[in-house]
């Protein structure tokens, strides 16, 4: 995986492209490059399957029915999907491949985000050689959300070859730098488990007051996602507290913010990828496919307990409890080309180092609605 200096020479070579406008520095990440709005959204009447016969635009021929100018900023409607023609463009060389994936933020607000791009059948991920534009398909879950032209929902990674981490490759890079803290300490080795990654465990610990996760309200005001630290929390989200013996019970189709029982820290070598909803895991999804910047929850003199991961997790059909200390999601690593010259944190100004609390940075009174550590 490319790190942030590798992707700012992509830039200036031309590798990744704005047309008219620029590609600020602030859209550099340790591992990854921002993708921004455009000037308009097309509403749809239906999402769609992409195919490797038509560009995105042939596709949506028939079921976009408005053009909604984003200059001036827009509100996006719950449950309707919208496409976005994206700022960036790619003209990618034939040895390097992209992926995309949603920011923190836009998976903690149940926004649904994918990328696609022309003649291509999968989403978020980008072959070689491609040049073209991108799209992004938003899809507002819980809340309708106020967006504007330039604004970053995605961000997208460039490749080479194979990046990911076997099984035994994670143990031994844990004993070598530890991935995982629990209680302030390395998790042992022996209490970790592993199957294709690494997978983090739910907290859902705590006396009947203590918040261990917020359930969405419905049917609240949009969401400006352009303005940061600006709405009360109370006013979107109600607060959920562990029944007796460490459990909750989450009712049918509503969104919940959980926190892992670990910390997880990324060591400046490798990234991470949250993969998204493992169908052996019942009718539950626990992710939307966040990604893991180098540095995120990283500490050089290990003193720190890593950083805990924020869960989206919605329950289908039926309602569905969930315990304390049970594997929920999973983590796959994937080695960088070279470590980047700036890491997750305060190198980038990242809103969720350290983080105690599962909302975005959106919400004010953070430090009053952040949970216990297990």
């Amino acid at each position: 995986m490319l790190p942030s200096q590798s992707l700012r020479k992509a830039i200036a070579q031309g590798w990744i492209v704005a047309g008219a406008w620029r590609i600020p520095g602030e859209s550099v990440q340790p591992a990854s490059i921002d993708l921004r709005l455009g000037e308009h959204a097309w509403a749809l009447r239906c999402s769609f399957l992409p195919d490797s016969d038509s560009t995105v635009e042939e596709k949506i021929q028939d079921i976009a029915f408005e053009r909604i100018d984003l200059r001036d900023g827009a509100t996006l409607e719950r449950d309707r999907p919208y496409l976005v023609p994206l700022i960036e463009e790619l003209r990618l060389p034939d040895a390097i491949r992209a992926k995309a994936n949603p920011k923190s933020s836009t998976g903690r607000l149940d926004v649904f985000t994918r990328v696609l791009t022309d003649r291509n059948h999968r989403f978020d991920e980008i072959p070689g050689g491609y040049g073209g534009r991108l799209y992004l398909e938003i899809v507002p879950r819980t809340f309708a959300i106020r967006v504007k032209t330039g604004l970053a929902l995605n961000q997208v990674r460039l490749m080479a070859g194979n990046a990911r981490l076997s099984d035994e490759e994670l143990i031994s890079l844990h004993d070598s730098s530890p991935l995982l803290y629990r209680d302030s300490r390395p998790v042992d080795a022996s209490e970790i488990s592993i199957a294709d990654g690494l997978f983090l465990r739910l907290d859902v610990s705590g006396s009947a007051e203590s918040i261990v996760g917020y359930r969405a309200k419905k049917n609240s005001l949009p969401i400006d996602l352009t303005k940061v630290g600006a709405l009360r929390w109370r006013d979107y989200w109600e607060p959920v507290h562990p029944e007796r013996g460490g459990r909750i019970v989450l009712e049918p189709e509503i969104f919940y913010l959980l926190l892992s029982a670990e910390g997880v820290s990324i060591p400046p070598e490798y990234a991470a990828e949250m993969l998204a909803y493992d169908p052996t895991a019942g009718e539950l999804r626990t992710h939307y496919a966040g990604f893991f910047d180098p540095g995120f929850g990283y500490h050089r003199d290990k003193t720190a307990p890593g950083s805990r991961a924020a869960l989206e997790v919605r329950a289908r059909d039926v309602s569905f409890m969930v315990e304390h200390g049970q594997p929920v999601c999973k983590l796959a690593f994937e080695r960088m080309a070279e470590p980047p010259d700036v890491l997750y944190g305060k190198d980038v100004g990242s809103s969720y180092q350290g983080q105690l609390t599962m909302l975005s940075k959106h919400f004010a009174e953070q430090q009053q609605a952040a949970p216990g550590r297990a």
